[in-house]
């Protein structure tokens, strides 16, 4: 394949590339002008134009039906003209949502249209780059198109097993469909890469390596990979697509995947070692650029970094006393976290034994919290879920855990997705923890309320909302007494916060301050006593997603300033469980429209 040279930015595309949306081609959808729609219709429409450039998120969601049933069987078009086609389609809509009349609206209208001209502004913004992932109401924004934890030969084979539905024929003729369509998708990733490549975009060499070797990892298993979810379907169909999905698995995938892994490789000869955007091109207009889209705020990097230093300090400083209560006395806070994490008390087993007590322990916990949820919503939701591992491809550059919302339709469970690849990433008194933070009052949790929200709403996701949920819903799991009669797991929550706060030093360290890899390391597992394996994958993780791990601590000390300022206002008249219903029940938003939606919970408490 030739390397194109790469002398127009996106926005530069843009002007001769018309802003006519992907979902227009599709048939029996033709929509009416966004002028003759109301506000709940007009959204809608915005929905299912940005499902068009997306339709993976149109599956997850479970509504490529009926009308969008064609975008079962499509992928996302990741070549540069098809990401200038998506960025046109946003910044067409993006103009209407700011031309639409706002009187009259519901609040809930009111924030719907909020919420689309934040993301989209942003998401414009992110497209004008030169460069890089650009996520559309959503976290994993990227500079590298793939890497160790970026890219669709990570991406399929998850989708393809835990959320392309194979229910009926028509599934099946879907899943041939996407896979025939997938080198095509890997193809145009491959061209972004070079012309990244050709700016003098080249990814750390320590990244290159993870990723290499997961790509080696993928191209061999890939049959397997993909005939898997067809072969244990009961229908009868399934069974032969089975066969000729392997055979384009062989015949094009493989070659596909094996392109990219040429690229990879030849561009670890030109690799260094420095890890942050500092060392890239354009690399602090990127960061300043991701950081606003992860935090949905205007905070520098400085600001961020010295607010993660203050809040390490407060943090400590709760930790310290429980530490000496149960005998830790001498060192550093960071130093005794560090003892207590080698306590054989608080290890699992080894191997799966210790797998199968991890799982058993986190059921245990959410049977507990399910039944605290009446303590602090008046609005309650029962989630579908199910705890799995994450897969073995994926594990050696993945968090430890990670959770989100199932379906729209509910079809499609919320999932709490745990890493397994050593039992010795987790502990008895941090997991409970981390079962709060990804499934309830969490992330499944949280996205059980944007479901029942109108279909856009659904599909945008702001990481300082989400995170910083997950981290309130931490702090709420504590306020209920999960700790009560558990000291040490107390610690866990605390340093869980802590680790957050650290985050937010570390990840402007490596693309502001210019640290290196080990420092960012060493400040984790010396301030914080983090454990060592842990923080390797997630220091890299860093430095493939900038300014994604700010969102938790921004988000999650947002909205506990909100909460502060509603006791303060309403005095006797708060009510925690009114407080909760109102964050939650707004929605998944950037910051400033979260803000808005506790002032009307004020008002609307006082008259």
């Amino acid at each position: 394949m030739t390397q194109p040279t790469f002398s127009l930015t996106r926005r530069d595309a843009l002007k001769g590339i018309g802003g006519a949306s992907l979902i227009a081609l599709l048939p029996a959808c033709r929509m009416a002008p966004a002028s003759e729609l109301a506000p709940d219709a007009m959204l809608d429409q915005i929905a299912y134009n940005l499902l068009g450039h997306e339709p993976e998120r149109a599956t997850g969601l479970g509504v490529d039906t009926g009308d969008f049933a064609a975008l079962r069987a499509k992928l996302s078009d990741k070549t540069p003209d098809g990401l200038a086609r998506y960025a046109a389609a946003l910044e067409t809509d993006l103009e209407a949502v700011r031309a639409y009349p706002r009187e009259g609206m519901t609040a809930d209208q009111l924030t719907g249209f909020d919420v689309v001209e934040s993301a989209y502004s942003t998401a414009v913004e992110g497209f004008a780059l030169p460069y890089g992932d650009v996520a559309v109401g959503s976290w994993r924004n990227a500079p590298y198109v793939v890497i160790q934890n970026v890219g669709a030969y990570i991406d399929m084979p998850r989708f393809m097993d835990s959320t392309q539905p194979v229910r009926d024929a028509s599934d099946v003729e879907a899943y041939v469909a996407r896979i025939e369509a997938f080198p095509a998708q890997l193809d145009g990733e491959l061209v972004r890469m070079q012309q990244a490549r050709a700016m003098g975009l080249v990814p750390p060499d320590f990244l290159l390596d993870k990723a290499i070797a997961q790509m080696e990892q993928s191209v061999a298993s890939a049959e397997a990979t993909y005939r898997t979810p067809l072969e244990r379907s009961e229908i009868e169909a399934a069974k032969a697509a089975a066969e000729r999905t392997g055979a384009i698995v062989r015949d094009s995938v493989v070659p596909a995947l094996e392109r990219q892994l040429a690229e990879l490789k030849s561009l670890r000869g030109e690799a260094k070692g420095d890890a942050g955007m500092w060392a890239q091109p354009r690399g602090d207009e990127w960061y300043a650029w991701a950081i606003k889209a992860s935090t949905t705020t205007s905070m520098s990097p400085d600001e961020i970094h010295e607010q993660g230093l203050a809040e390490l300090e407060e943090l400590h400083g709760r930790m310290d006393p429980i530490l000496k209560e149960i005998g830790y006395t001498t060192g550093t806070v960071g130093e005794r976290m560090q003892a207590l994490s080698e306590d054989p008390r608080y290890k699992f087993a080894e191997g799966d034994p210790g797998r199968k007590q991890i799982f058993d322990f986190i059921d245990e916990r959410l049977a507990w919290i399910k039944a605290q949820m009446p303590r602090a919503f008046n609005t309650l939701v029962d989630p579908n879920m199910e705890v799995r591992r994450i897969p073995v491809i994926e594990e050696a550059g993945a968090p430890g855990a990670y959770g989100g919302s199932g379906s729209k339709d509910g079809t499609i469970p919320g999932r709490f997705w745990i890493n397994l690849r050593s039992t010795d990433l987790h502990r008895k008194y941090d997991l409970a923890d981390l079962t709060y933070h990804e499934a309830i009052p969490g992330h499944v949790w949280e996205g059980e309320y944007s479901n029942r929200l109108p279909l856009i709403r659904s599909i945008l996701a702001f990481g300082a909302f989400s995170e910083g949920w997950a981290l309130y819903g931490e702090q709420l799991a504590d306020e209920l007494g999960a700790y009560d009669d558990f000291k040490v797991g107390r610690l866990g929550y605390l340093q869980s916060l802590a680790f957050r706060a650290c985050r937010l030093v570390v990840d402007t360290g490596l693309h502001h301050k210019r640290w290196t890899r080990e420092e960012a390391r060493r400040f984790f597992v010396e301030r914080n006593g983090s454990k060592e394996e842990e923080v390797a994958s997630e220091v890299d993780r860093y430095c493939s997603w900038p300014g994604q791990a700010c969102s938790y601590k921004i988000g999650h000390s947002e909205i506990v300033r909100q909460r502060s300022r509603a006791q303060q206002e309403l005095g006797a008249a708060y009510d925690l469980k009114a407080f909760d219903d109102a964050v939650i029940l707004g929605g998944n938003s950037p910051l400033d429209v979260l803000a808005k939606n506790v002032d009307r919970y004020i008002a609307g408490t006082k008259t």
